[in-house]
């Protein structure tokens, strides 16, 4: 089975699948798999960051990647991969996404552009075109340790990601903050 670990840059992916493999998980960095076999398709200068084309990485991993084992990719684009079987979707409330970011030393635009993503569900919507419904999860790292949310992801995979009220798509609402930002 594989399985995308995605979410907003800053919910906790990295640190999640760093945990998860330390327990013994495979873990694929799909920035990483994208760098090593060439799916990168140019530079976001304005962003500063590589871009990966999903359907060459998608082909890739279709025709070379022959596991039926458990393997996590990790990855702000690992719901748009369509050989993925399970999405797990990291999420974090936007002004705690916000200060994690700040830790990062990351731009006020980039910043922005990202706490924006988490408010309007780009990556929830994203996966929903994607994928089933059924076949999504979502997780609240907010006030989560690390070691929590991976203990909540080893128990989606010892119930084999069976379909759960508490971590189903829609449990989640940022919307809320929009309003925020727009004084009244």
């Amino acid at each position: 089975m594989w399985v995308a670990l995605t979410g907003t840059p800053g919910t906790g992916k990295s640190s999640v699948a760093t945990l998860l493999q330390k327990q013994g998980f495979m873990i694929i960095r799909l920035h990483q798999l994208a760098r090593e076999f060439k799916c990168i398709d140019g530079i976001d200068t304005i962003r500063h960051s590589q871009l990966i084309d999903v359907e060459k990485l998608n082909s890739f991993m279709k025709k070379n990647l022959t596991t039926d084992a458990l393997v996590f990719f990790e990855g702000h684009l690992g719901h748009l991969l369509k050989t993925i079987d399970k999405v797990v979707i990291l999420r974090c409330h936007p002004q705690e996404l916000k200060k994690r970011l700040m830790k990062k030393k990351w731009s006020t635009k980039k910043i922005k552009e990202n706490v924006d993503a988490e408010t309007i569900d780009i990556i929830l919507c994203e996966a929903v075109e994607h994928h089933s419904k059924e076949n999504i999860f979502e997780i609240d790292t907010t006030t989560r340790t690390i070691e929590e949310v991976a203990t909540i992801i080893k128990n989606l995979v010892k119930k084999k990601f069976q379909p759960t009220k508490k971590y189903s798509i829609g449990q989640i609402d940022w919307s809320e903050e929009i309003f925020k930002e727009f004084p009244t």
